[in-house]
């Protein structure tokens, strides 16, 4: 049977009519008499469709969407028509695949009209319970398997958390270099560090010239990020803000002789240290967080350095996380981490926060890899 554009639209405007006015079979014939002809687009599917599952028939329906679905699968709406369908066939695992692809597309999307929206939300709705479901059933099967939640390793528990979605998964992502092959490890154990013994053991002294500095050199605090008129404005809600601020006795690899002569004790303790020979390293600073203050989550520049924490001031409910990983800083305790992966701090304290930051090189990078790294960065523009 052949059809003219305007026979067409007729079938499909009158086809709409009866859907809405709650005649599905007499809808469904009038799509019919399309689809038949080999013209039907992915919105006469749609319409097929709907008026299939109005009158009961999910085979046909279900029919009706793959063949919207092979003509253009980025169909919102007939992802999520056919993720129904998989569930009223007892599919779970199908059913989730095509809610989770629509909510993909969706999010590519820049606007959705408000019906549509809505069954989003509802996809969304139906993949957490399947989710909390499928999360209860493997904690019960886990804990009759002898391994309930106390008794599991802590990489194992942060793998289910990342798998029942209460986790997300952080990498290393540094913004100028990235060296490949190296371990995804947020916080490194000091035991593993010969120096930092020597480090701790000079935090009384160290805490001791920053209360001199805070004491008459506060004024040497200067915001940690700050504007620099020949470089783009960074957009960073702390920028020129002292609620972050640091005092330098090296910046990217630059000494400052007045903070080491005011600080020998402390420049001393950091030539136990392994500082890397990278472009802008290394840096040492005292770095303050005032009350209130919050460092929005950043990754650092390179992966092939390390930063440390020697926390010399640290009021209750001040917090440092690395990706999945929440710390609180405890005074005189070194705290050696990645800082490519992403990674925050906070002060809800009423009182300042003040930490010694400095960077060393990564241990499991080669004598020849270290010396690579810092040909391939010398003398690089900043």
């Amino acid at each position: 049977m052949q059809l003219s554009n305007e026979q067409a639209l007729a079938l499909v405007r009158k086809g709409a009519e009866l859907l809405q006015g709650g005649h599905p079979q007499e809808a469904r014939a009038r799509f019919e008499q399309i689809t038949v002809t080999g013209r039907a687009n992915t919105q006469i599917w749609l319409f097929l469709a709907a008026a299939c599952k109005a009158s009961g028939d999910r085979t046909s329906e279900e029919a009706a969407l793959d063949a919207a679905l092979a003509l253009d699968p980025s169909l919102i709406r007939g992802q999520i028509m056919k993720g129904d369908c998989r569930v009223h066939a007892g599919d779970q695992q199908g059913a989730l695949e095509f809610y989770q692809v629509a909510l993909r597309w969706a999010e590519a999307a820049e606007q959705l009209p408000p019906d549509l929206a809505a069954e989003v939300a509802r996809a969304r709705c139906v993949i957490a319970q399947y989710a909390a479901k499928g999360d209860a059933a493997r904690e019960a099967a886990l804990t009759a398997r002898g391994l309930p939640p106390e008794a599991r390793s802590p990489r194992f528990a942060e793998a289910l958390d990342i798998m029942a979605g209460r986790k997300a998964i952080f990498v290393q992502q540094p913004t100028d270099f990235y060296f490949p092959g190296l371990a995804q490890t947020k916080f490194f154990g000091t035991a593993a560090f010969d120096w930092v013994a020597a480090v701790e053991a000079e935090a009384p002294a160290i805490r001791a010239e920053l209360d001199g500095l805070l004491a008459s050199r506060a004024a040497d605090f200067r915001p940690y990020l700050h504007g620099d008129p020949n470089r783009a404005r960074i957009d960073h809600s702390l920028l020129d803000d002292p609620d972050w601020s640091a005092l330098f006795l090296c910046e990217n690899g630059v000494q400052s002789d007045a903070a080491i002569e005011a600080c020998p004790a402390t420049w001393a303790a950091m030539q136990h240290v392994p500082f890397p020979a990278i472009a802008n390293s290394p840096t040492v600073m005292f770095s303050l967080l005032r009350p209130g203050a919050r460092i929005a989550p950043h990754t650092g520049m390179f992966n092939t350095r390390l930063v440390c924490h020697l926390p010399l001031v640290v009021p209750p409910d001040c917090h440092f996380r690395v990706g999945n990983e929440k710390r609180q800083w405890e005074q005189g305790k070194l705290l050696v981490f990645d800082d490519s992966i992403e990674h925050e701090a906070w002060n809800n304290s009423d009182q300042d926060r003040v930490v010694l930051i400095f960077d060393i090189w990564r241990p499991d990078l080669s004598e020849q890899e270290k010396a690579e790294v810092a040909a391939l960065f010398a003398g690089k523009p900043s």
